[in-house]
């Protein structure tokens, strides 16, 4: 158990947890290296804040450190947004620290009311721009909905400059102590979060990492991951990703039951990487489904494989699908290819679930049983669309 507290300048804490072991997020997402969550405290000269909590499971291991370290007196509890990922030790706080006050805006005290029980008395709410003093620290509130909850916020200590970003600029990575190794793994995991956390959002990732810009930040405090004293490192990685500039690249996920829908796209990888173009394989039985959503974020093309399943496309292959469209890269085209064995609409389905993006759809290349030369053609055919298109990326 690390009962230690780390300051990160001028009275700023880090005072939250790894949890390098945990395997699944939202029992959903893998975590291939588990994650932090971090909680920050903040002493001013009349005032104590706490920004942010810890995770329920982690509420014992987060009470004996702020015991451990004599902190014996918080005001407020800044909430950023309701997620118990953040939110989940208010409770706890608010027992330890009774006159404490939770400071959040309407959307976060509406849920967090909610979830957790938090009796409204115990709330001051605030509104874009308001600032709350802390004595020689003055703490600066920014609404920011939609990166990645309606409620979300961020908070700003004026004096130093720092920005508490929420899952904002996150990542879920514990290779480090404190602050960023600002490394290629790190980029790794920075691009994983944001596909899987905020590129649904994209539009307001951009607005919102547009105006972080704008400010004086000397340092980016997300909620996950580590802490940037070289903001414009992770803010330049965000304005490519929320651009409208995609990649050479083609993202191939399927599924294939007796290898016929394989040879079609191995064949298509072929012809593909020969023409350059960097081809994405994902077997969906066996991938990562972060790996999967990491690739979306910049690829141009997605072509989804599936064999045939009851009349249908395999289940695997429809779960790629909504998983495409819920996470709304900024893909221009997509194709269908695959095999079925006595009939059915492979297709329709698949294209159904395209209700929120609307890429341009390339041939479908969809055979009876195992592929002839003839079907074969078909894919040479599908490969020269993709390989023009991407001429004039």
């Amino acid at each position: 158990m690390d009962l230690k507290i780390r300051e990160i300048n001028n009275n700023v804490f880090y005072i939250g947890s790894k949890d390098a072991n945990r395997k699944l997020f939202d029992q959903l997402v893998p975590l291939p290296q588990g994650t932090t969550y971090n909680s920050y405290l903040i002493k001013g000269s009349e005032k104590t804040a706490i920004v942010d909590t810890d995770y329920p499971k982690k509420l014992d291991e987060y009470k004996a450190r702020l015991q451990e370290n004599n902190i014996t007196k918080v005001d407020y509890i800044i909430s950023n947004h309701a997620e118990q990922d953040h939110s989940g030790g208010i409770p706890m706080l608010l027992e330890m620290f009774p006159e404490a006050k939770v400071v959040t805006n309407a959307k976060v005290k509406e849920n967090v009311m909610n979830m957790l029980h938090v009796d409204e008395d115990k709330f001051i709410v605030i509104n874009d721009g308001d600032e709350l003093s802390l004595g020689d620290k003055t703490v600066q509130f920014i609404i920011a909905p939609f990166v990645h909850w309606p409620d979300t916020m961020f908070s700003y200590i004026k004096e130093d400059k720092m920005l508490f970003t929420c899952d904002f600029l996150g990542s879920h990575y514990t290779k480090h102590e404190l602050f960023a190794d600002y490394s290629e793994d790190l980029v790794e995991a920075a691009k994983r979060y944001y596909a899987e956390i905020i590129m649904p959002f994209r539009n307001f990732a951009k607005k919102y990492t547009d105006k972080v810009k704008g400010m004086e930040v000397d340092y980016v405090l997300p909620s996950h991951g580590p802490v940037y004293d070289k903001p414009q490192w992770i803010l330049d990685l965000y304005a490519d990703w929320t651009s409208d500039r995609v990649e050479n690249k083609v993202v191939i996920p399927y599924v294939s039951m007796y290898e016929s829908t394989t040879m079609l796209v191995e064949r298509l990888t072929k012809k593909l990487e020969a023409a350059g173009i960097d081809v994405k394989v994902f077997d969906l039985v066996h991938c990562d489904e972060g790996a999967l959503s990491m690739e979306l974020v910049d690829c141009a093309t997605v072509v989804l494989g599936s064999s045939m399943v009851l009349a249908g496309p395999h289940p695997a292959a429809v779960t790629a699908a909504y998983l495409v469209n819920a996470l709304r890269p900024k893909l221009r085209y997509y194709s269908i290819i695959g095999s079925f064995g006595w009939g059915g609409n492979l297709t329709g389905v698949i294209e159904n679930m395209f209700t929120i993006i609307k890429p341009e759809k390339l041939d479908y290349v969809v055979v009876k049983g195992q592929p002839r030369t003839e079907d074969f053609e078909k894919i040479d055919v599908l490969a020269e669309q993709i390989i023009e298109k991407h001429k004039a990326l």
